[in-house]
């Protein structure tokens, strides 16, 4: 066992077990569950509609689209990669608070996801009205939520959690980058072509 796994394991148990406390397990339960904490990112995305009108919908779809890259990422590439075994499986004394099934554990794609989101958020966002900040630093600190809870439930070591929301950072960037690269090329080209063939 190198001394990566062994920092990895002593920061899960001391995150899992010695200093988790049983009265935040609801709130882990709630933001770690997308079953239970759903219609908050409806609520999300109703907002950015709201603020950005019909580019609320771009937002929305490049976040789609960087979820979906990273959560290809993490439980397509990385997990069958690594063959990392969840720590409730592989640690005695683990606080498991939720049912999981026999999966891979690095990367998270829970942190991966939230961090996908949050990413793609920050960037529309960041830089508008305070209410525009306030808003992409409450999706931040829920993407940050989400991850830890990965580790407090007892499904993720730090490291997988780590790797997660790089994972997910990238795959905004990328989706970001892609998409700004096709409409310089594509819709400002043509846009330009056709004024440019104007008497």
């Amino acid at each position: 066992m190198g001394v990566v796994e062994q920092v990895d394991i002593w920061l899960f148990r001391l995150l899992n077990h010695s200093l988790a406390s049983p009265a935040v397990d609801d709130l882990m339960l709630f933001v770690t569950r997308p079953n239970l904490s759903f219609h908050l990112l409806v609520l999300a995305a109703a907002f950015m509609v709201i603020r950005k009108g019909r580019d609320g919908f771009v937002v929305l779809l490049l976040a789609l689209l960087a979820v979906g890259l990273a959560d290809f990422t993490a439980s397509g590439i990385f997990k069958p990669l690594f063959q990392r075994v969840r720590p409730c499986f592989a640690l005695e004394g683990v606080r498991l608070l939720v049912d999981q099934s026999h999966s891979w554990s690095f990367a998270s794609s829970h942190a991966a996801n939230s961090a996908a989101v949050a990413s793609i958020i920050w960037i529309f966002f960041w830089k508008g009205k305070v209410v525009d900040r306030a808003f992409a630093a409450l999706m931040i600190a829920y993407g940050l939520l989400v991850a830890w809870s990965r580790i407090h439930v007892g499904v993720h070591y730090p490291g997988d959690v780590l790797g997660g929301i790089v994972i997910g950072m990238a795959s905004a960037i990328i989706v970001y980058t892609a998409a700004a690269w096709l409409l310089k090329r594509f819709v400002h080209g043509e846009a330009l072509r056709r004024i440019r063939r104007m008497p």
